[in-house]
Parts: structure tokens; C-alpha cells; sequence
């Protein structure tokens, strides 16, 4: 009776389409059942438009998939993936997962490996479930090529995609070993590539359809597994053909539907959006005009006063100076309005142009952060002007202005500021929260952060935060009442005894920050520098003017704190460790939006390694990075995971705030809080307090 249903509306929704008089454009790929463009079951060498992120929900008899797909590159489609295994518990302990069903982790990647050429296919290989239980693991080569309103796909799968076993394994001629594929699931976590492309495979493809009615595309597909090795269960498959269809029903949402196995409706939901479209929408002050009107040398009290108060609130630049040495004007601040300081520069520019002392040739205005000077943007006042005044049609000449090492005069023949306040207090919502753990899929703490920051000298910060407790569910994290089989020091996973407490310390320290000149800056800080540590340490960072290089060392003892009340959390246990890393940065000359990120170093329970992280930065502002740190603890001392891996993404609040701000939130996924390969949380770092450094990542 399904299968008749279905086939009627398919064949209903053809008979409608067919009405149309031309054919729509393709409105870009859709999202297979397991995430990642697709078909239904099957994967085609289709890529998104880079920055596009898909979230993705499909639910069949036996299983749900929860995915979130990311466009990272215009050749790299990265995917992570729950799987819901309605027929499996988590455990067989009730005490420790309860009723949950097992959840499977996966994550996924696909590259491109050319584009589809006059005569040859857009070509693609990709694996699955990569560093999880191998529940679905594959690999495949695949080839798309379109043909007006079709688009075909024929590849070969081997692992769940190649069970079918309806071709010989190609890679069988090399060595017999390819022939065999051990099917045995992996522990959570662990990374093995030693069986990849073993084992059977199989051809799979399809065709997918766009209808002339543009909302409604048409799916079919052969696929290569045969259901015979499913963790659920035993499955039945009565044909190897499916049949789908994918309704737009907005720009930012499809609906699936699908009949598969010969048995089974498929129904889903994917809801889209791209980084690189998403823009500031929010009401903001005009630039002021160029009204110039030249001041003597001298410069006046009442003109100064208006200067720093349009540099203030216009500009962005709190805490505003302006200092007038010889033919130089210096203006000074710190940029807490605009994420692109160059649009700070071009309003301030037009400020003290405005009012420009007489004999005044060039203007150095200097971005500080934490009382740092950072950069220097110098201008050429005769450029300027041109520029503002507006130069005749073919005849404009390029705007000399340059970006340089900070420059602030030592003494100066006058000088204007606005008074700075030293104290400030702020109150900021807290959410902690972590997905897929085996006591509970979704672990929340929500809660009240009250900060409050003395600045005791220009360069000496006193910085303390009281979190209070709102809410959450961290009672079920029992991983600190069983171990496992780790052998580390219980560094992080002690988190449930933490967070119990209502409201406690999150942080007091003192920290004092300091410009060293030639590009070099440091701090030393002391205190409780974090929820569950504190101690002293220090840090020295090199970092030029736009270079694509940038090299810090922070070194830290650190104790841990007792974790038995609010009131013990001003206390130590016996605990204690060194730690500290040597960082490296380097956006790569040939992508200007990529940052990587390698630190060597000691971790908090006494082990050494390094960690990797990849962050990419697109159009909006929004910053997705990955992580994976390996040290010289073995899988089994660290446990259940392996190795510290996780993935985040970092939003500009200035998306969705009515007015401009530099703030942003980040939202992070890490599948297994362990012990091994963890960093002290340090409040301040000064690679991230000197971003307007360079102008890559906004």
C-alpha cells in the first residue's frame, strides 16, 4: 500500500511538471539521507556552493540521521553525522544510559577531485565514518555528468556502500590483501585507514531529475549495499532500486521523501544557508562629510573636544587621543564598534580632516587593544584630500596610505584625550553544552557570567567572574564515577563535580600586558585562571603587521582546584603540572582566508604532543575551524576517543545586533570530553587580542 501511495504522487508530480513550457535552471545539489550531497542512500561527485551549510534530518523504520554538511571548499565537502539505532540501547547498564537508543558518531568527508569538462564527468572520492565505529563505513569513487534537465551518477562503493559485491574489487590485482575487510566495529573515536578500499565493492548510481516545475526534483538510484551487516538488525531489501523526491519549499528548506529497499518510506528535512551570504543588516550612523575647515596650528580646545567625541562614538574609538608632533597628527583608540577596523579608519580620517591643523602632511592613527599598540595606519594628507573631494572620471590616483608597525610619538608638542574609565562590570548570558555523549545525547549548563575588570596601571588588569548556575543536566555525566580504562590524571573530567555547585569563582587574576616593540608583545598573569585551575604563567608572542606569519611561547604551573563546594573552589587539591606550548601560525600566500594553527608543547596531565587546528574564514565573518591534538599517551591510557578532536564555529554578533559590534559566539563540538591532550583555558591570548593585525579574519 506505500509503495502504490508513493509511486502515485511521483507519477502525479511528473504529470503536473510537465505543463510547464521551458525548463528552470538547476537550483544547486541536494543532501543524500546520510548528509553530504547525494542521492538517496548513494553519493554522487556533486559539490555545494562553498560556505553552504545544510542541516539534515532523514527517519526510516530503523534508523534517524541527524547531519550537518559544510561546503569547506569549493573541493571539500565535510560532514558530521549522529545516527539514531532505534532497535539498539546505548548500554546494557540502565543505570548508566538508561533507555537512551544507541547514538553513532560519524563524520564524513568528500574531494572533488576535477570539475565536469565538456566531455569528461565531475569526478569525486570520499570516505564515511571516518574515525567512528565503522557501523557505516565506505569508501567510493564517483562520477556525475549533466545532460539538460538529468543529472547521472555511476560509482563504486567498498565497505557499506559495496556489500553487494556486484563487481570485483579492482584493487584485488595489487594485492589479495584488498580482497578482505575486517567488519568488526571499531571503538568510538579511533581512527583506522588500514581497511580502506578493502573488501567487496559494488557499482551504484542514479539519476536525478529536475522537473520543469522548479520546486520539485525526482530521484532514482541503484545502490550497492545489500543489508545483510546492519548493527540494527537483520534488514530486509526486496529491490536494490530507490525512488525519491525533493519538494524546495523556501529557499532555506527542502522535504524529502523517498521509498526505499522496496519497503521502506523515507522522509526528511534539510534546512540550508550560505556563510559568504550572510551580511550585517543592522541601523548605523553615516559617515561624517568632508566639510573641511582648516584649523591654525594651534589646535583649540572646543575643536579637539568635538574631534574626540565624533572618534568616540562615530569612529568606534574609545578611549581617543589626539597629538600633533611637527607635520604629524597622531590620533590613538581602541577599535570596539567596527570587525572591519577599516571602515574605523575611513571615519576617523574624515574627522580630523575636518578640522586639520594648518602645516599637518600626514596622519598615523594607531589601533591599541589592552593598552597594546598593535597597527599604524599612516595617510597622506594631499591623497587624502583628493580622494574626499572627489577627482575627475579616468583621472583617479591611488589613496597613499599604508599599514605599519605601531608608531606613537614619544613626546609631542600637544596633545588631547578623553578620560578613560578604570573600572568596568558586565553581565553575560553562559551556555555549555555538548551533544552525543553515551548518558545523555544533549548535555547543557546555563548560566549568569557577572565580570567585573579594574585596570590598577596602564599595562596591570585585574579581571574576576562570578558565574552563577541557571540550569542544567551535567548530574548525568558519570564518567567521573567510572573512568574507564584511562590511567591519566583526572584533569577535565571531573566537570560534573564542578558545575554542580550553584554559584561559584570562575576567574581571578591579575594580568599584566605589555608592548615590547619591533612587533613583540607579552603578558604574565596569576590567579585563578580558570574553573578548575589556577596558578601563574606568562606569554611572549612575535606577530608583524599583515605578515602571514605569526610565533608566541606561554608557559604555566597551574594546581588544581578543589571541586567539593563553592567555598573549597577557593582551594587547591595536591594536583599540580607544568604546561605550556610553542605556537605556530601561517596563513598559507595562496589562501588568505585559512589559518593554521600548530602547538607543541606539555598538556595538562603531563603529556606531550601537538595539536593541529584549521580554521577557514568566509565572506561573513563566520570562522569554522577543526582540531585533533596526538600525544604520547596511548589509545588505551586515554580511553574511549583515542585522541582530543573537535570542531567549531565562530559567528560575529554584528549578523543579528541592531547596531555594529566586534563581539562574536562560538559554538563547539567535541565528541568525548577525555582527560589527554588538554590545554589550560587561559582568559587572555594575545594572538587572538591582536587580530587588528592583520585583516584576514575579521
Amino acid at each position: 500500500m506505500k509503495k502504490t501511495c508513493l509511486y502515485s504522487v511521483l507519477a502525479l508530480a511528473v504529470s503536473a511538471a510537465c505543463h510547464a513550457e521551458t525548463l528552470p535552471a538547476p537550483i544547486g545539489p541536494s543532501q543524500s539521507d546520510f548528509g553530504g550531497v547525494g542521492l538517496m542512500q548513494t553519493p554522487t561527485a556533486r559539490m555545494a556552493r562553498e560556505g553552504e551549510i545544510s542541516l539534515n534530518y532523514r527517519d526510516n523504520d530503523q534508523y534517524r540521521y541527524y547531519s550537518a554538511s559544510v561546503q569547506l571548499f569549493p573541493w571539500l565537502e565535510t560532514t558530521l553525522r549522529y545516527t539514531d539505532v532505534r532497535t539498539r540501547d546505548y548500554s546494557n547498564v540502565d543505570s548508566f544510559s538508561g533507555d537512551q537508543t544507541y547514538k553513532d558518531k560519524a563524520f564524513d568527508l568528500k574531494l572533488r577531485l576535477w570539475e565536469e569538462g565538456y566531455w569528461l564527468p565531475q569526478v569525486a572520492v570520499g570516505a564515511r565514518d571516518i574515525g567512528g565505529t565503522g557501523l557505516f563505513d565506505a569508501e567510493y569513487l564517483v562520477a556525475s555528468k549533466a545532460w539538460g534537465p538529468f543529472d547521472f551518477t555511476l560509482g563504486m562503493g567498498w565497505g557499506y556502500l559495496g556489500t553487494n559485491a556486484n563487481v570485483r574489487n579492482p584493487f584485488c590485482s595489487y594485492s589479495d590483501k584488498f580482497c578482505y575487510r575486517d567488519g568488526s566495529y571499531q571503538r568510538a573515536g579511533s581512527v583506522d585507514s588500514s581497511d580502506m578500499f578493502h573488501g567487496p565493492a559494488a557499482l551504484f548510481g542514479g539519476i536525478e531529475y529536475q522537473t520543469p516545475w522548479q520546486p520539485l526534483r525526482l530521484k532514482v538510484e541503484y545502490e550497492g549495499n545489500n543489508y545483510t551487516e546492519e548493527f540494527a538488525g537483520k534488514i530486509e531489501q526486496k529491490r536494490k532500486f530507490n525512488v525519491g523526491a525533493i519538494y524546495r519549499v523556501t529557499d532555506w528548506a527542502d522535504v524529502n521523501v523517498s521509498y526505499e529497499r522496496g519497503n521502506t518510506v523515507m522522509f526528511g528535512v534539510t534546512l540550508r544557508n550560505n556563510f559568504n551570504d550572510l551580511r550585517p543588516s543592522y541601523n548605523d550612523n553615516a559617515r561624517p562629510a568632508y566639510r573641511p575647515q582648516p584649523q591654525d596650528a594651534i589646535l583649540q580646545h572646543s575643536v579637539v573636544a568635538n574631534q574626540l567625541t565624533q572618534l568616540k562614538y562615530n569612529a568606534g574609538l574609545t578611549n581617543p587621543q589626539i597629538q600633533v608632533k611637527g607635520d604629524t597628527l597622531y590620533v590613538t583608540g581602541e577599535q570596539v564598534k567596527y570587525r572591519d577596523s577599516r571602515e574605523g579608519i575611513e571615519r576617523a580620517n574624515r574627522i580630523v580632516m575636518n578640522d586639520l591643523p594648518d602645516g599637518v602632511r600626514t596622519i598615523r592613527i594607531t589601533e591599541n587593544r589592552l593598552n597594546m599598540p598593535q597597527v599604524t595606519t599612516e595617510t597622506d594628507v594631499a591623497s587624502l584630500k583628493r580622494h574626499l573631494e572627489g577627482e575627475p572620471l579616468g583621472r583617479e590616483t591611488p589613496l597613499v596610505q599604508r599599514r605599519t608597525t605601531p608608531v606613537v610619538p614619544e613626546s609631542t608638542e600637544q596633545g588631547w584625550y578623553i578620560e578613560k574609565s578604570d573600572f568596568d562590570i558586565h553581565f553575560d548570558p553562559v551556555l555549555n553544552q555538548s551533544f552525543g555523549g553515551p548518558e545523555s545525547f544533549y548535555m547543557y549548563q546555563v548560566g549568569l557570567m557577572a565580570t567585573a575588570d579594574w585596570w590598577v596601571t596602564d599595562h596591570l588588569l585585574t579581571t574576576g567572574s562570578l558565574f552563577g548556575n541557571i540550569a542544567n543536566n551535567y548530574d548525568k555525566f558519570s564518567y567521573s564515577d567510572s573512568p574507564g580504562d584511562s590511567s591519566l590524571p583526572r584533569v577535565r573530567t571531573m566537570v560534573r563535580e564542578y558545575v554542580k555547585n550553584n554559584v561559584y569563582v570562575n576567574n581571578l587574576q591579575a594580568n599584566y600586558f605589555q608592548y615590547l616593540g619591533n612587533d613583540f608583545y607579552g603578558q604574565v598573569y596569576g590567579g585563578y585562571l580558570e574553573t578548575m585551575y589556577g596558578g601563574a604563567g606568562a606569554e611572549v608572542l612575535w606577530r608583524p603587521v599583515d605578515s602571514n606569519w605569526a610565533v608566541g611561547i606561554n608557559g604555566n604551573y597551574v594546581k588544581q582546584r578543589d571541586w567539593r563546594s563553592a567555598q573549597d573552589m577557593m582551594k587547591f587539591t595536591d594536583y599540580s603540572v607544568k604546561t605550556g606550548h610553542l605556537t605556530a601560525y601561517w596563513t598559507p600566500p595562496f589562501a588568505q582566508d585559512v589559518l593554521i594553527k600548530a602547538s607543541v608543547g606539555q598538556y595538562l596531565a603531563g603529556d606531550k604532543g601537538g595539536t593541529l587546528e584549521v580554521a577557514k574564514h568566509y565572506d561573513s565573518g563566520v570562522v569554522v575551524g577543526a582540531y585533533a591534538t596526538i600525544t604520547n599517551v596511548s589509545a588505551e591510557a586515554y580511553g574511549e576517543g583515542e585522541f582530543t578532536k573537535g570542531v567549531y564555529v565562530s559567528v560575529p554578533l554584528d549578523l543579528f545586533t541592531s547596531g555594529p559590534t566586534r563581539s562574536r559566539a562560538a559554538i563547539g563540538w567535541t565528541p568525548l570530553t577525555r582527560d589527554g591532550g588538554q590545554m589550560l583555558g587561559r582568559k587572555f591570548d594575545l594572538y587572538s587580542m591582536t587580530s587588528d593585525k592583520s585583516l584576514n579574519f575579521r
